[in-house]
């Protein structure tokens, strides 16, 4: 079975910046290139999550309907190991690997998939969620 320490390792391995959150030995800020922000990445047995805020949601559902549009067809056309989702008003990418026998090969599909992916599709969604925001604003309030 794969332990923290096989997770650090790989790391190294792949020269990723990476630091320990909160001297957690088990939980590790990942670091990307350029202004793209950190990947979180937990050791939880049995899994191994990793967790990138890309964004925060303003409005309300209806407000925000083409970038969940965007969101999922994104998950469905673009990405194998790593998925869009919603928490508590946020745009966050994620992806569980089993640790019991994650290798090397599969944590670097997952962590360049999130720098692809960040790279290629953040600015289309902040534009999104700005649409949504601006149309959100601009609606009469309600008595």
């Amino acid at each position: 079975m794969r332990s923290v320490q096989d997770v650090e390792a790989y790391l190294e391995k792949m020269n990723r910046r990476f630091s320990h959150v909160d001297d957690n030995a088990s939980t590790f800020l990942v670091h990307s290139g350029g202004n793209m922000p950190p990947t979180v990445l937990r050791v939880d047995p049995p899994l191994v999550v990793l967790r990138v805020h890309v964004g925060d949601i303003d409005g309300d559902a209806s407000s925000n309907g083409e970038l969940y549009q965007k969101l999922l067809t994104i998950n469905a056309k673009s990405l194998v190991h790593i998925s869009f989702g919603l928490e508590d008003g946020k745009i966050v990418l994620c992806s569980a690997l089993e640790l019991e026998n994650l290798d090397y090969n599969e944590l670097t599909a997952a962590l360049d998939e999130i720098d692809v992916t960040l790279a290629q599709q953040v600015a289309k969604l902040a534009e999104l969620s700005n649409n949504a925001r601006a149309a959100h604003s601009s609606r009469p309030r309600k008595a």
